[in-house]
């Protein structure tokens, strides 16, 4: 299937990969959540899986963004997340993460996609910038109908 096709989907059901800023929002996180689903066209209920980097396991917004939606975080040390092939790395995000990509690889692995990302991304990195000024960063996939492991 195209991402056309994933897009024309009423209802699909999608994994998010999210990345923030030390100290970011709730609001901001539940913004940029909102503006992404849309753009994938997907809805909050849609939502089966939720993955970051080991380092937010402790991000206050983020945990309070879960708790909110009822949904079981898994996070992924950066050696896990860096092995993940994406379309946008950033040496940026190597440089202050160890891997270069936070939400790209961690929605692939929350979805369930051991390789490639195509077609697997609805929504690749979309960035948001909240009223606090800290960012918040969301990526989609589709949920591999049949995950290894």
């Amino acid at each position: 299937m195209s991402h056309a096709t994933h897009r024309g989907r009423r209802h699909p059901t999608v994994a998010l990969g999210l990345g923030c800023d030390r100290g970011c929002s709730l609001d901001t996180l539940r913004q940029a959540v909102e503006t992404a689903l849309a753009q994938a066209g997907a809805g909050w209920a849609d939502v089966q899986a939720v993955a970051s980097i080991t380092l937010k396991a402790d991000e206050a917004g983020l945990l309070a963004l879960a708790a909110e939606q009822g949904w079981a975080l898994r996070f992924h040390p950066p050696g896990v997340l860096a092995a993940v092939p994406v379309p946008n790395p950033s040496e940026t995000v190597r440089r202050y993460t160890g891997t270069p990509s936070v939400s790209e690889s961690a929605a692939l692995l929350a979805a369930g996609w051991p390789g490639p990302p195509t077609p697997a991304l609805l929504l690749e990195k979309h960035k948001h910038c909240g009223p606090d000024g800290r960012n918040a960063t969301v990526s989609v996939a589709l949920m591999n109908p049949a995950p290894e492991g």
